[in-house]
């Protein structure tokens, strides 16, 4: 995937920019099928070596250094308080840009580029649990399976 760098800030409201985006980069979580707008994915990488940074918050899983760039690494499982990942390959990392910096979101496998120009996005679900909640824009209806829009900002803490 090419860089893209255009980003967002958290007072931006990434509500708004997830409605307007017509593509999604998709990717899986413990079985669920989730995204981020292409417009904030720099990049998208195999498994990284990591650094270990002492004393984080448990859903960081350290840093990583992309080309001289150091990115902080962001486990979406733990984010979303599902186990580690049992895979002797590692999670493929989804880097994207956000108010000015750039971050790496840990996910089991990464997707295709989704395209739903033509669909509704769904508000979030009552009934989902509020970990969930909490950091989702909404639900697509694909054929079989729901997609889920995460909210970068939320995931990493620095906006709703």
């Amino acid at each position: 995937m090419s860089n893209l760098n255009s980003e967002l800030s958290p007072t931006e409201g990434h509500r708004k920019d997830a409605a307007s985006d017509s593509q999604y980069v998709s990717f899986w979580i413990g079985g669920q099928l989730l995204g981020v707008p292409v417009s904030i994915v720099q990049e998208v990488l195999n498994p990284q070596y990591i650094a270990r940074t002492p004393r984080a918050r448990r859903e960081i899983a350290g840093l990583l250094n992309l080309r001289g760039q150091i990115v902080t690494a962001v486990s979406l499982r733990r984010r979303l308080q599902l186990p580690d990942l049992d895979s002797e390959r590692g999670p493929m990392n989804v880097v994207v840009r956000f108010a000015g910096e750039s971050f790496s979101l840990l996910v089991d496998e990464v997707g295709d580029v989704i395209n739903v120009s033509n669909q509704t996005m769904d508000p979030v679900p009552a009934t989902l649990e509020s970990t969930w909640r909490g950091v989702t824009n909404g639900v697509y209806r694909l054929e079989g399976r729901l997609f889920v829009v995460v909210n970068v900002g939320a995931i990493l803490n620095l906006a709703s």
